[in-house]
């Protein structure tokens, strides 16, 4: 593929991850394809994409012709689609095999690298094995493939344990608050899911986001915010046996969100194994990016500090 010249198509692209992969897209240049379901109520970003250039493609994911259809005039498909949605990917799959054309297909991953996680808890393998089931499916069907694991989406995580804009001074801290994580900004996500996207390198690869200056603790994530701030933090920490509880007597899909806590936060799942010699770093790939580092996502903060967000998991 060459620089500049690939189609590609989003799937998902109005959600968190998915608009910020569109807006690289565009950036970068490529022909953009955006599928929207018709009845879709992001009106105001679908009108923001085609100003800046997008071309909007409605219909349904079980319009089967119409994907053919418009799959064939792509290069590149990526999937964005939400957690409730992962499991509709086949039928993105079942389309890219009639339509015979595609040169790369990104499913939705967007977080932990599912095929390396042991030990964590059901609901959260229960949440992994579907995605595992549409790696497995895309590679049985020999679509040329990149598996992105981009970690934890910084500048929502940011909000989710720091509460930038919460005047209370207690912080919940999830274990000892000693593990390592990865913490990635959202719009570098959608730059480099589009640089991996189009690059010969990274077909049939798995590329993990783990650029060494995005690794830290929560305890010092807390510090680096206490020295920003001037404020200083009463840490109120939630134990393993808190977490395993609380995913056991929690009803299904409430019990996924406290499950994946557990799992970056008491097992350190973005950490803890070594990046295959088959697998890519993806700060390693590209001399001319580099990734937001944790204290420049804190600086943007307290300068800008973006929106919480919600995670749909129904």
């Amino acid at each position: 593929m060459e620089k500049n010249e690939s189609k590609i198509l989003l799937f998902g692209g109005t959600g968190y991850i998915g608009s910020n992969i569109v807006k690289a897209s565009i950036k970068f240049g490529h022909p953009t394809y955006v599928f929207s379901r018709p009845d879709s109520n992001k009106i105001g970003i679908l009108n923001e994409f085609q100003s800046m250039g997008a071309i909007i493609v409605k219909g349904r994911l079980d319009e089967h012709e119409k994907l053919v259809t418009i799959i064939k005039e792509v290069d590149v498909v990526i999937s964005a689609l939400a957690y409730p949605q992962v499991l509709d990917q086949f039928k993105i799959l079942e389309a890219i095999k009639v339509a015979g054309n595609i040169k790369r297909f990104v499913p939705s991953d967007f977080g932990v690298e599912e095929d390396r996680l042991t030990n964590v808890l059901p609901p959260f393998e229960a949440y992994l094995e579907k995605k595992r089931r549409i790696r497995r499916a895309t590679e049985d069907a020999n679509i040329p493939y990149t598996y992105v694991s981009s970690n934890c989406a910084g500048a929502n995580f940011v909000n989710i344990l720091l509460h930038p804009s919460d005047p209370k001074q207690d912080i919940t801290v999830y274990g000892t608050g000693e593990t390592k994580f990865v913490l990635n900004y959202e719009e570098d996500i959608g730059i480099y899911t589009i640089k991996v996207a189009t690059d010969p390198r990274t077909r049939n690869r798995v590329v993990i986001y783990r650029p060494s200056t995005n690794i830290v603790s929560q305890l010092e994530l807390i510090s680096l915010w206490e020295e920003k701030t001037g404020r200083s933090f009463n840490k109120i920490h939630v134990s393993e046996e808190e977490l395993v509880t609380l995913s056991q007597s929690l009803p299904d899909p409430q019990n996924i969100p406290v499950s994946i806590l557990h799992s970056l936060f008491i097992k350190g799942v973005t950490t803890n194994f070594d990046i295959a010699e088959k697998d890519i770093e993806a700060s390693a790939l590209y001399s001319e990016l580099k990734f937001t580092t944790v204290d420049e996502l804190l600086d943007i903060f307290i300068n800008n500090p973006p929106e919480p967000v919600l995670t749909s998991f129904e």
